[in-house]
């Protein structure tokens, strides 16, 4: 009977890639043809209503109920001349993907039947809470949540095979109004920044009202074909393998990265492009990345929790458009040990409503002091909570990258490229900077350089967690399956709070007497000065950075849960609260429940480990091992002895150890995991499955590796990397 890896091998190597049509040749023609944005508003709503939405978009206005009702009937109208017979609220819980109810826009009548979509249905929505993680925020029992639309990022309509659902992006709370979901926080952190920087804004510029938070997200995948997929009960149910013997090629040529696409990889990249493009997700660019079948895909920037949505939806459309393609698109951190992983690397700035991007330098001396003022603030936040950083883009996978000579060291460390530094360094150490200003009626900072610096003129340390790339920051940790929200609602939260605290110190020397640019000038020294030891511009792989980091006083925490800490200690309760982005309750219950997905991922992790191994791994290698003895038996019953056995039964033997200890160390393995599942307390069953569970995994893994290496091809059941990475 042929095993499943043959048939898998079989069905991968005759593939034809289905044929992929674009909608025009001229994506303008398409773009955001799915998508309920302004130019269709104005085609189905009064001027009037269209002028309320707009400025509940713009600056947050409520909308009344009568009004609610009008958009209501626009969208249906809107959403039923594209086909659409149902409508959902789109919302992205704490499990890490998005989640959707669809109802149906009929209802019946007295009549017969009608379409029908309230007010009421588009603003709120009930859906079971019940099974969401919520961190004991309710009682199980207790099932209601409710989801709330966000009128600042456009409805949109999905479409499928068997239909199409208008889908409306929404925040999900409790019925006690905690936040169940990512949206609703980052919300919150998006106007605190927005406040802070328009507060502080005014004493450069006063025309400036809105400050946006920008956000452009470059998400790296590989893929694989789905026969060898469904072949690797592994990479199925956990996302990664957790066996496999390394290809004897790899990366190592360096021949992949932005090689030539291969075509059937093309044709899809082709077709999920098509249809983000059409739900208005402004994608640029594609190419192959450094490891082989591992690619990026890049769109232009965007205000952020719009970037946000387009980044979730565009995850859950690679995964749907893959399928028509016989792919499956991984977006784990790290599906293949020994070979680079995929990050999702976000570039963060700020954009003003004058169109000023408050992260590039400017050309003048008054515009390199705001530049300045928000460049330093930026650097001195992160110095400050740099381990509640380090938590936003903690997880299970992404523990496989950081500081694995691919990704950024858990280390939290800024690089800014030796011009800037050298900046900072002259700011800090001169003393007639600020004595030039109190003489000079027009501000001279007396650095020439500031107004030279080229756009983008840093090299790109991809060693440092957060480096600035000429106009701005990109923080480089954060994990390919990750929901950016985490980590931008850090980042917005504690800028928007240095801000907040470099406005009062300014004022107060305003206050005193001091001439204002004097005063932000001494400020932004001070600042200088306090954070300079999270700058760091060399090799962020090296031992001797570890060292350096250590004696400035810098983390270096490796584990998730360790890292996740942060989001409970005092420090940080006192940061959130104050700015209203989460309560006491919301930090608790957020931190309980990445601690659950964590310990229970690995949970999942050992399980399929011993089932594999047991079911699969261990047959095949005594079945190889039972050929050879039989082998050896027909050798000594022809009168060989000595050397002519010496090498079937050195194959016996050497399997005959590595499957001893595979065996042995399973099964220590799942009594152990037996004693940690006994634990009440998450914190202490996570870090227990990390150093008493996960403790096992490598040695299982190197045993089954060398049993992958000496077992008969013909008969290993799981397809091998050199099928995995390079049959596409």
């Amino acid at each position: 009977m042929k095993s499943l890896r043959t048939i898998a091998l079989k069905e991968a190597q005759t593939r034809i890639s289905p044929e992929v049509k674009s909608p025009s040749t001229k994506i303008s023609d398409f773009f955001g043809v799915n998508v309920f944005d302004k130019r269709k508003m104005k085609d189905f709503l009064s001027k009037e209503v269209y002028q309320k939405l707009v400025a509940s978009i713009e600056s947050g206005e409520l909308i009344n109920h009568e009004d609610a009702n009008h958009i209501a009937t626009a969208m249906k109208g809107w959403a039923m001349a594209k086909g659409a017979t149902h409508y959902t609220h789109w919302f992205q819980p704490l499990t890490g993907t998005t989640a959707e109810k669809h109802d149906s826009f009929f209802e019946p009548s007295s009549d017969g039947a009608i379409e029908n979509f309230a007010g009421s249905a588009l603003v709120q929505q009930e859906p079971d809470a019940s099974s969401f993680p919520n961190g004991g925020i309710r009682n199980t029992f207790e099932a209601r949540g409710y989801t709330a639309w966000d009128p600042s990022s456009p409805a949109f309509i999905m479409e499928s095979k068997a239909g199409k659902t208008l889908c409306i992006p929404t925040v999900f709370v409790s019925y006690t109004g905690e936040a169940l979901d990512y949206k609703a926080p980052l919300l919150k952190a998006l106007a605190a920044m927005d406040k802070a920087a328009v507060d502080v804004c005014q004493y450069f510029d006063k025309s400036i009202t809105k400050v946006n938070a920008s956000l452009g997200i470059e998400q790296e995948y590989f893929l694989v074909d789905l026969a060898l997929y469904n072949a690797r009960p592994d990479l199925a149910l956990t996302g990664r393998t957790l066996f496999g013997h390394m290809s004897a090629k790899g990366q190592q040529l360096e021949d992949h990265y932005f090689g030539s696409i291969p075509e059937r990889v093309f044709t899809y990249m082709v077709d999920f492009e098509n249809e983000a493009l059409k739900l208005g997700i402004p994608l640029k660019t594609r190419h192959n990345e450094v490891a082989p079948s591992q690619f990026e895909c890049a769109p232009i920037y965007e205000e952020i929790n719009l970037a946000i949505d387009h980044n979730q939806l565009l995850m859950d459309l690679m995964e749907k458009v893959a399928l028509r393609h016989n792919f499956k698109v991984l977006l784990h951190e790290k599906p293949y040990a020994g070979i680079n992983g995929s990050g999702k690397h976000n570039n963060w700035s700020l954009i003003t409503d004058t169109g000023k991007n408050l992260l590039s330098p400017g050309k003048t001396p008054k515009n390199n002091l705001m530049f300045l003022t928000f460049f330093v603030n930026t650097i001195k936040a992160v110095h400050e909570h740099a381990d509640l950083l380090r938590a936003s883009i903690a997880s299970v996978s992404n523990d496989h990258r950081l500081g694995a000579n691919e990704a950024p060291p858990a280390i939290i460390s800024i690089f800014l490229g030796s011009q800037l530094a050298e900046v900072l360094d002259e700011i800090e150490s001169s003393r007639s900077i600020i004595k030039k200003v109190k003489n000079e009626d027009s501000l001279w900072l007396g650095i020439p350089k500031i107004p030279q610096i080229l756009l983008d003129n840093t090299d790109r340390n991809r060693t440092s967690p957060f480096a600035f790339t000429g106009n701005k920051f990109e923080l480089r940790a954060v994990g390919s399956s990750a929901n950016s929200s985490a980590p931008m609602t850090v980042l917005n939260t504690i800028v928007a709070d240095q801000l907040i605290k470099f406005k009062t110190e300014v004022d107060k020397l305003i206050k005193k007497g001091e001439k204002k640019d004097v005063a932000l000038l001494t400020i932004l020294k001070k600042y200088i000065k306090e954070s300079k030891d999270i700058r760091f511009e060399g090799n962020g792989y090296s031992d001797e950075w570890a060292e350096e980091a250590a004696k400035r006083g810098l983390s270096n925490i490796k584990t998730t849960p360790v890292a996740l800490d942060a989001y409970v200690s005092e420090k940080s309760t006192e940061l959130f609260t104050k700015l209203n982005i989460f309560n006491e309750r919301e930090l608790h219950a957020r931190h309980e429940i990445l601690l659950e997905s964590y310990y229970k991922k690995l949970q999942i992790e050992a399980r399929v480990m011993g089932e594999v191994t047991n079911s699969m791994i261990i047959p095949a290698a005594i079945a190889y091992q039972n050929s050879l003895i039989e082998n050896a038996k027909g050798l000594k019953e022809l009168g060989l002895s000595g050397d002519a056995l010496a090498t079937p039964l050195s194959i016996i033997n050497k399997v005959s150890e590595h499957l001893n200890i595979v065996k042995t160390s399973i099964d220590a393995m799942l009594e152990q995991r037996k004693k940690v599942n006994a634990i009440e307390d998450s914190r202490e069953k996570a870090i227990s499955y990390d150093e008493k569970v996960k403790s096992y995994f490598d040695t299982i893994r190197y045993h089954t590796d060398k049993l992958e290496q000496i077992v008969d091809d013909s008969v290993w059941p799981l397809p091998k990397f050199r099928e995995l990475l390079f049959i596409k």
